[in-house]
C-alpha cells in the first residue's frame, strides 16, 4: 500500500472522529484512520512520519491509546478529550501534543453544532483551525500555556452540567438560571479538584466565564449525560486522593447511588 508523504492519521473514527476526518479531507490533507482491522502498530508500519496523529477516542479509552502509542508519532499527538489536563500526556512521554478543546457537538444525525470558537494550541494548530475552519466550525489558535485554561474551563462545564443536573435536570440555562448556587457549589468544588490534579492554582474567575459564555452560546443544551454518574465518581475518587472536602459532590453521589 502506497500513501502519500506525511498523512494525518486519525485514531478513533466515532461522531467526532468523524468531523475531523471531513474537515480533515475538506482542507486538502490525506487521512488514515486506525481501525479495528489495522491497529496502531499496523498503521505505523504504513506511515513513518505523520504529520498529526490526532486521537478521537473517549476519555475512557484515552490512556490505553497513548500508551500503545509508537515512540515516532508521539511528537505529533493531537489530543481534543473531554476532562484532559497536562497529567494525561505527560504520563506517556508526550511533551507537546496539539490540544483542541472543543465547544462544538456532533450527535448521530444531527449536524455539528458550535457552541462558542474551539482554540487549539501547538505544532498542529495551525492544521486544525484551517481545517475546522473549511467546515464552518470558528477555531482560534492559541499558546500552549493558554490551553490548560482552556481545558480547565471545559472540564468546569462538563463537570458542572452533569453533576448539577443529576439533581435538577433541563438545559444549562435553566440550571444556571434557577439553580445557580447549586452551580457554583459543584463548580467550586470541581475547581478546587483541578488546581490538584494541574498541581498549581487555576484562573477559577476566568474558568467561570467561558463556562457562562458556553451556557449563553447553547442554553439550550442538556445538563445530565449517560456519562455524569462516572465523572461524578471519577471527581470523587480524584478528591479523595488529594484529600479534598466536597461536600456537595458527596451528597449528589448519595442521592443517586454513585459509588468511586
Amino acid at each position: 500500500m502506497t500513501l502519500p508523504t506525511n498523512p494525518v492519521v486519525l485514531v478513533g473514527v466515532g461522531e467526532m472522529g468523524g468531523v475531523f476526518a471531513k474537515a480533515l479531507l475538506r482542507a486538502g490533507h490525506t487521512v488514515v484512520p486506525v481501525t479495528r482491522e489495522r491497529s496502531i502498530p499496523d498503521t505505523a508500519e504504513l506511515v513513518h512520519d505523520p504529520e498529526l496523529v490526532l486521537v478521537t477516542v473517549g476519555e475512557d479509552d484515552l490512556d490505553s491509546v497513548l500508551h500503545e502509542m509508537p515512540a515516532a508519532w508521539r511528537s505529533s499527538v493531537g489530543l481534543i478529550q473531554n476532562e484532559l489536563l497536562p497529567r494525561d500526556w505527560n504520563r506517556h512521554a508526550i511533551s507537546d501534543p496539539t490540544i483542541a478543546v472543543v465547544w462544538f457537538e456532533k450527535k448521530p444525525g444531527i449536524d455539528t453544532k458550535a457552541i462558542i470558537p474551539t482554540p487549539v494550541a501547538g505544532p498542529g494548530a495551525p492544521l486544525l483551525v484551517t481545517a475546522l475552519e473549511a467546515i464552518g466550525v470558528a477555531a482560534t489558535i492559541t499558546s500552549s500555556e493558554q490551553i490548560v485554561d482552556e481545558l480547565v474551563a471545559k472540564n468546569l462545564y462538563i463537570l458542572v452540567a452533569n453533576i448539577a443536573g443529576l439533581e435538577t435536570g433541563g438545559t444549562v440555562a435553566e440550571l444556571w438560571d434557577g439553580h445557580r448556587d447549586l452551580a457554583t457549589a459543584v463548580g467550586d468544588e470541581v475547581l478546587a479538584i483541578q488546581d490538584y490534579l494541574v498541581g498549581s492554582p487555576v484562573d477559577h474567575e476566568a474558568a467561570y466565564h467561558k463556562m457562562i459564555e458556553a451556557f449563553e452560546g447553547d442554553p439550550d443544551h442538556g445538563t445530565t449525560g449517560r456519562s455524569a454518574p462516572k465523572r461524578l465518581a471519577r471527581a470523587l475518587a480524584h478528591a479523595a486522593d488529594a484529600d479534598i472536602d466536597v461536600p456537595t459532590l458527596e451528597r449528589i453521589a448519595r442521592a443517586h447511588d454513585v459509588t468511586v
